[in-house]
């Protein structure tokens, strides 16, 4: 369905601006529109407002950066994108352009861009008369005998007028007309043929030349006009004519020939013999193009190639050949020379819009590129097929004759492909056909459709404890198949809380290059292992991210030397295992306990016998810390035994720990304290104790003065008030302090205390100790003191016990 809407104004004497406007429904040609312009306009002289007969705004022409695309290489008309018109470029000379053709017109394109529309416009150039009509010469000379007779003719060249219509010549006239009449034939080529005809006897006795003057005339405003002179000299009797052997002669002759190439041969007969009866060739009365093209041998008639034939410009040519004699006589003979198109031109391919680049996320039938293909040459020899390879997502279509659009097939993917090579190939159906093609570079624009991808969705590090802050644990990767912005990749790390303790505390990635660093040092025997998460994150919009999962874990070092738990020492007292001298060999004596907070082989622990006053007469279990007798206790092992038992973990480098285990052999207790009497106790400790003890004694005497200068004085105060009421005569009321018993006037405290005192024999040397029940097997000694008290040792009040007395070893 098309609507047309025609318009036509008036600018001028000469101009007639006539404007067809056509709207098809096209794929990518959106309408087209037809100007009407005189020729020979000045620059920048109105062509017509395309903007308005194409419906399209101002500032779509702005946007879609609006431009003008020409097959040949001048540009006649521009356009004023900012006013949406079209005006005169440069100067245009319509016989220039179109010669005899009418009617004259040139099309151009109109193309805009996002998205691509295009728009055909022709403007025709109308004729303006500039040109006056010309003889190809001045003069002409003929030579008629006297005795021709009347009713002879004799052809003259005709003149040429470069406008066309009514501007070309209308009319001829020649003057005087008193022997001659001029008789004016047209052709079938659009030319004219003129003769002059005798009409009376010449007699040359009487005139021997005559001189005839011929106007050319055409119809234009203002007239314009062209003459020649012909003059006429009067011979002597010549019989008879030249005659044309044919008055017709018709050939065919390939375009391109090379020069030289015989077309035809004419030929006349003259019946006269002699001078008179020579014949001599010559072309005459044609247009100016054809006598370029052509020449005649002027003896042999024989008409031959003389310039480069083109069946584009000209499929056909008229020669009028006049064969002449001595005599003045002459004859025409026609000849009609066909041209027959050679496959002589290859097909153009021109880029008239042009996206080099597409995004990966266009639709299906997006437009890439607008191209107009050309063959000068007709019929099958101009026939064109247009294709680009068949092994990409895009087709070509054909929008409007000579006009193809490439529009994508299916969906791209830059990661897969981020480029297209595109081989536009246009061939002809000539023989042999002839080809062209133009390569065009299209680049896929990246969109953000790739996420970031990690090698693995999860990660496992192992790194050992005490490391130091900032040590580089590993690095995380991972790659992005977009490009630019798109594929910039940063990481991130996901808060949360591992055991109460923010993930950021312990560990850091770096945004840029995804290394993550310790924050601070790992303890194994706090914590085995920790996972967390870390996010990729490209830069594009909106932003893409993937997710790891990172699990480190901690290695155990050898950091920690083993505890011994038992048996426990005290700073002022010395535990002291008994065997009884009955004991038998393997008695266990007693069993060292110990532990290593480190795992694995570094938590192996062995036991060792480091010293021992009689090595005889204990060992020690290597695995499980044992002390046994090795050997039957006699009367002769002495009573007090010191051991030294080391312990020794399984790492590298191994960590130890000693213990001092002392040991009385006896049978009863009375006999063992007499041995441990004299175990020298820690001065220091002594001293301290002394200290405090004397302080708090300090301390609590002065309360205890304070205590009975305040009740002394209560006392008094309370005696002289009662001695002041009975002289006044008042009655008593005894005063009871509160929360305090009257115990016959004398009582302090609110409340009975009961102290318990245990003390021993000998107890004058030594020091208050309140005990709790113990083992038989455990003695707790003052080495100040002889006297003696058995406890029960539990096994949390070991674990409990906070200091322990032991020597560290590594």
């Amino acid at each position: 369905m098309m609507a047309c809407i025609r318009k036509i104004a008036h600018r001028g004497r000469w101009q007639t601006l006539v404007v067809i406007l056509c709207l098809c429904r096209l794929s990518s040609v959106s309408g087209q529109a037809r100007y009407s312009i005189p020729e020979e306009q000045a620059e920048g002289s109105f062509v017509g407002n395309i903007a308005r007969d194409l419906g399209l705004d101002v500032a779509r022409l702005i946007s879609g950066k609006a431009r003008i695309i020409t097959k040949g290489s001048r540009q006649y008309v521009d356009l004023n994108r900012d006013k949406g018109t079209l005006v005169i470029k440069e100067r245009i000379d319509r016989e220039e352009l179109c010669g005899k053709t009418t009617p004259c017109s040139f099309s151009f394109d109109v193309i805009l861009e996002n998205p691509i529309q295009l728009y055909r416009v022709t403007v025709e150039v109308t004729d303006i008369n500039d040109n006056s009509p010309l003889f190809p010469k001045d003069a002409v000379n003929l030579k008629i005998v006297e005795n021709a007779a009347s009713g002879t003719r004799f052809s003259l060249e005709s003149a040429d007028d470069p406008d066309v219509g009514i501007n070309d010549i209308q009319k001829y006239t020649l003057k005087p007309s008193d022997n001659f009449k001029l008789e004016v034939q047209n052709q079938p080529d659009g030319g004219r043929f003129i003769e002059i005809v005798l009409q009376n006897p010449l007699d040359r006795e009487k005139e021997e030349t005559h001189t005839l003057v011929l106007i050319a005339s055409d119809g234009g405003e203002p007239h314009r006009s062209g003459t020649v002179r012909v003059h006429i000299t009067v011979l002597d009797a010549n019989d008879n004519a030249p005659v044309c052997s044919q008055p017709v002669y018709k050939a065919d002759v390939k375009e391109n020939s090379p020069e030289g190439t015989v077309v035809t041969t004419v030929s006349a007969n003259d019946a006269d013999k002699g001078i008179n009866g020579e014949v001599t060739y010559s072309i005459a009365h044609v247009a100016r193009e054809a006598k370029q093209l052509f020449e005649v041998n002027v003896k042999t008639g024989e008409i031959k190639v003389a310039g480069k034939l083109d069946f584009e410009k000209s499929k056909t040519y008229q020669l009028n050949v006049q064969a002449s004699d001595h005599g003045g006589y002459t004859d025409t003979c026609k000849v009609i020379i066909q041209i027959i198109d050679e496959n002589d031109n290859v097909p153009t391919i021109q880029l008239m819009s042009f996206s080099n680049s597409i995004s990966e996320d266009s639709p299906t039938g997006t437009t890439i590129a607008v191209v107009n293909v050309d063959d000068e040459d007709s019929d099958g020899n101009g026939v064109v097929k247009c294709s680009i390879n068949s092994d990409l997502p895009f087709k070509i279509e054909s929008s409007l004759t000579g006009y193809y659009t490439i529009v994508t097939e299916n969906f791209l993917d830059r990661e897969s492909i981020p480029e297209y090579n595109i081989t536009i190939t246009v061939s002809d159906q000539g023989s042999p056909p002839l080809s062209s093609s133009k390569n065009i570079n299209v680049k896929v624009s990246d969109v953000n459709d790739s996420p970031p991808k990690f090698y693995k969705s999860e990660y496992s590090k192992t790194i050992p404890e005490n490391n130091s802050p900032g040590f580089s644990v590993f690095t995380l990767s991972a790659s992005d198949a977009d490009w630019g912005q798109n594929a910039r990749v940063s990481y991130f790390l996901e808060e949360k809380e591992i055991n109460g303790v923010a993930v950021s505390s312990l560990v850091a990635v770096n945004s840029e290059t995804g290394v993550i660093h310790a924050v601070r040092s790992f303890d194994f025997e706090q914590i085995k292992w920790f996972e967390f998460n870390v996010t990729a994150r490209d830069a594009g919009s909106p932003p893409l991210s993937s997710v790891a999962t990172v699990r480190i874990l901690i290695q155990d070092q050898n950091d920690n030397p083993p505890q011994v738990l038992y048996p426990v020492q005290t700073g002022g007292s010395l535990v002291a295992e008994m065997v009884p001298r009955s004991a038998d060999v393997g008695y266990l004596v007693t069993k060292v306990v110990a532990v290593d907070v480190d795992s694995g082989q570094n938590a192996w622990l062995s036991y060792k016998l480091q010293k021992a006053t009689d090595r005889a007469l204990f060992e020690v279990g290597l695995q499980n810390g044992e002390i046994r007798t090795i050997r039957q206790v006699t009367d002769k092992d002495a009573v007090k035994q010191r051991l030294t038992v080391i312990v020794e973990d399984n790492g590298q480098p191994s960590r130890s720990a000693t213990v001092i285990v002392n040991v009385a052999v006896a049978d009863s207790f009375p006999e063992v304290l007499s041995e441990f009497t004299d175990f020298t106790q820690d001065k220091e400790y002594n001293d301290n104790l002394t200290f405090y003890l004397v302080l708090a004694l300090a301390v609590v005497s002065f309360l205890f003065i304070t205590c009975l200068v305040v009740i002394i004085s209560v006392k008094i105060y309370r005696w002289r008030q009662s001695r002041i009421l009975y002289h006044s005569n008042l009655p008593v009321i005894p005063y009871y302090p509160p929360r305090y018993s009257d115990t016959l006037g004398t009582g302090t405290l609110q409340h009975v205390y009961n102290y318990e005192v245990c003390r021993t024999t000998d107890s004058r040397k030594s020091d208050c100790k309140f005990g709790r029940a113990g083992s038989q097997n455990v003695l707790i000694m003052d080495p100040s003191s002889t006297g003696t008290m058995q406890r029960i040792q539990s096994e949390k009040s070991i674990l409990d016990e906070p200091d322990s007395p032991l020597e560290v070893g590594f």
